[in-house]
């Protein structure tokens, strides 16, 4: 139908002509409350949305001289954080005079690394800012895949 008489028509139901896949041969449109499509679209978008989680990032402090116990706790945690899918930053945090050993911090961060190779990616390698030395680590799809498997 030409344009003019789709327009004609519109103004006589008191709508609006809508142009729904403006791509197409001829192009589709629709005799509509405008407000409304636009209202059902936003509708549709809010829903797309909803599914999708946002990515959390959790901070674990530790102590570039923490005993063995401490850290194993600390690590359980971390493996607990990775398997629902968040991100987590491990702190190595240096007081007083502890700054000038360094190199523990940086064992004690390769060490978590090794151990939670299996269930987390390094994101970001061992850099110091301040006083805290900090490495990220995100979960491995295939854990994140597991988890999704088990809620359904």
């Amino acid at each position: 139908m030409p344009t003019q008489e789709a327009l004609f028509k519109a103004r006589q139901k008191g709508l609006d002509l809508v142009e729904v896949a403006p791509k197409a041969k001829p192009p589709v449109c629709k005799i509509i409350d405008f407000n409304k499509f636009k209202y059902q679209e936003d509708k549709k978008q809010r829903a797309g949305k909803k599914g999708i989680k946002k990515q959390v990032l959790k901070e674990v402090r530790l102590t570039p001289f923490i005993a063995s116990q401490d850290y194993q706790v600390r690590l359980k945690k971390v493996q607990e954080f990775l398997s629902q899918g968040h991100k987590v930053r491990l702190t190595v945090k240096f007081v007083g005079r502890q700054i000038t050993r360094k190199k523990f911090g940086y064992e004690l961060l390769e060490k978590a690394a090794k151990q939670l190779a299996e269930t987390a990616q390094v994101e970001s390698e061992p850099k110091f800012q301040g006083k805290l030395l900090a490495m990220v680590f995100r979960p491995r799809k295939s854990s994140a895949e597991k988890k999704d498997k088990c809620q359904k």
